[in-house]
């Protein structure tokens, strides 16, 4: 390697990811060995990363600028700062995973695109409560029905409202209030709960099976036919 290229290993990794003649696989594999490489050289890739994460957070926050009206400029910058941040942690932490099926960048660029939204929703909920009480959730019936149509959706909704009580565990109840009926995006509910998305999704799921199976035995839904 030229003493230059020493001196200045970031100049040496921007020439090799933006020559313009290297296929999308060569530029996915310079991409990885410099990653993987000596400390400069990694140094060099991973700051030049982390300016394409930053590109593409700010570029989420744009798009979603209508929803922010309320979030002022200096904290829109440190949203995209701290979204970038952790993309960079995950993409460096999953390079074994990625299998070349699109550009490298491309496969990074939608880690920076999925932490910003993250945060956004998070900083959407900040100051909003989290309405976890069963007792709480509004009226879902659909008022453009008929009279026997609406008597048919009060018992169902009656039924269900009965069921998150006896049916499920307070944690249970809990989640399915929370994400089934109240909408909370479920990365906020797992900050709230000090729990995680996969942990969530299977609650969900156990309480969703167990409403089905009461309200098919009370014939207020087709019998449930999936398997313990």
């Amino acid at each position: 390697m030229a003493a230059q290229e020493v001196l200045h290993p970031r100049r040496t990794v921007n020439r090799a990811f933006e020559d313009r003649e290297m296929s999308s696989g060569a530029q996915s594999e310079a991409w990885l060995a410099a990653l993987r490489g000596p400390r400069a050289e990694r140094d060099a890739a991973t700051a030049k990363l982390h300016d394409l994460l930053l590109r593409a957070a700010r570029f989420e926050l744009s798009r979603r600028q209508a929803a922010l009206s309320h979030v002022r400029g200096e904290e829109l910058d440190d949203i995209a700062m701290q979204a970038a941040n952790d993309a960079l942690i995950a993409v460096l932490a999953k390079l074994d995973d990625f299998r070349g099926a699109s550009r490298f960048t491309t496969w990074a660029y939608k880690f920076a695109l999925l932490e910003a939204s993250v945060k956004l929703r998070r900083r959407a909920w900040q100051d909003r409560e989290v309405v976890l009480d069963p007792d709480s959730w509004s009226d879902f019936a659909d008022r453009g029905v008929t009279a026997d149509q609406e008597l048919q959706q009060a018992a169902v909704l009656s039924g269900l409202r009965d069921a998150i009580k006896d049916e499920l565990t307070p944690h249970q109840r809990q989640v399915f209030v929370a994400l089934a009926l109240n909408q909370v995006p479920i990365d906020v509910l797992a900050e709230r709960l000090d729990s995680n998305r996969g942990a969530l999704y299977k609650t969900l799921h156990d309480a969703r099976r167990k409403l089905r199976r009461e309200l098919a035995a009370s014939g207020l839904a087709r019998p449930d036919h999936e398997p313990d």
